[in-house]
C-alpha cells in the first residue's frame, strides 16, 4: 500500500506573517475515511534513491539533510512559509505537528526517526525565519527546520527528490511571489531510499506512523 488534527489555515497564515481571516476553514481530516493497515502486514519497496545535501540550520550554520550517525528514518517535507493554500504547506505542517506529538509519546520510535522541514524559498525563508517558525511551533522532538544556501543548491536538492516548484506569474509575465508545488512528504530510510511519498490524498499521521513502524520492523528483522 502506498500511501489529525489539522492546523487551520488561519493559524499557519499567522505563523507565516500573512493576513488571512478568509482562510479560517480547516482542512478535512482523512482519519475516519479508512482504516490504517497493521504495521508489518505490508511492504514498502524503495521508490527512488536520494543523496545527502548540505543545507543551513536555524543559526545559518551548515547542516546535513542526513547527519552522519543520525536517526534511521527521516520524514522530509518541502514547504515555504508564505504558502496560504490550506491543502498545501498548512496541511503538511499539521501532519508533522501531530506526528511530532505522537513520536514524543513513543521514545522507542522517537530516537530512530527525525522530522525535517526544508524551505524551497531560501530568499525569504532565511535561517532566522526558520528558527522563528520552530520556536512558534514548539516541537516536542528534534524536528529540524532547514533552508538552502542558494538557488543552485536548492535546485539540486529538489531535482534529487523530484519535487517540482515554480513561481506563478501574472498575465503580463511578472513574478507574483506565489510558489506553486505539489504537496509531498517523503519517508526516507537509512540507505537514503524513499520508501513512501505522501500527498494531500493520504496525508494522515496515522499512516505515517504505521509506515515508520513497518520500515523499522523490516530493518530489525534484517539485522537479527
Amino acid at each position: 500500500m502506498r500511501s489529525g488534527a489539522v492546523l487551520g489555515a488561519a493559524v499557519w497564515l499567522l505563523l507565516a506573517g500573512v493576513p488571512g481571516p478568509a482562510a479560517a476553514e480547516p482542512v478535512a481530516s482523512p482519519e475516519r475515511l479508512y482504516e490504517v493497515p497493521e504495521p508489518g502486514s505490508y511492504e514498502l519497496p524503495p521508490i527512488r534513491q536520494v543523496s545527502d545535501h548540505e543545507l543551513l540550520g536555524p543559526r545559518g550554520r551548515p547542516a546535513r539533510l542526513f547527519p552522519l550517525g543520525g536517526p534511521e528514518l527521516s520524514v522530509v517535507a518541502f514547504v515555504y512559509t508564505h504558502c496560504s493554500e490550506a491543502r498545501g504547506c498548512p496541511a503538511a505542517f499539521a501532519t508533522l505537528r501531530r506526528l511530532d506529538r505522537d513520536l514524543s509519546l513513543r521514545p522507542e520510535l522517537e530516537r530512530r526517526v527525525q522530522l525535517v522541514t526544508v524551505s524551497f524559498d531560501p530568499e525569504r525563508d532565511t535561517p532566522e525565519r526558520m528558527a522563528q517558525l520552530r520556536d512558534q511551533l514548539k516541537p516536542r522532538t528534534g524536528w529540524r527546520f532547514l533552508t538552502a544556501s542558494g538557488a543552485v543548491e536548492l535546485g539540486t536538492l529538489l531535482s534529487d527528490f523530484g519535487q517540482n516548484v515554480f513561481e506563478q506569474l501574472t498575465k503580463a509575465g511578472e513574478p507574483t511571489g506565489v510558489l506553486r508545488h505539489v504537496l509531498q512528504i517523503f519517508l526516507v530510510d537509512a540507505d537514503r531510499a524513499v520508501r513512501n511519498v505522501y500527498s494531500s490524498g493520504l496525508l494522515d499521521p496515522r499512516l505515517l506512523l504505521a509506515d515508520i513502524r513497518t520500515v523499522l520492523l523490516e530493518r530489525d528483522s534484517i539485522q537479527r
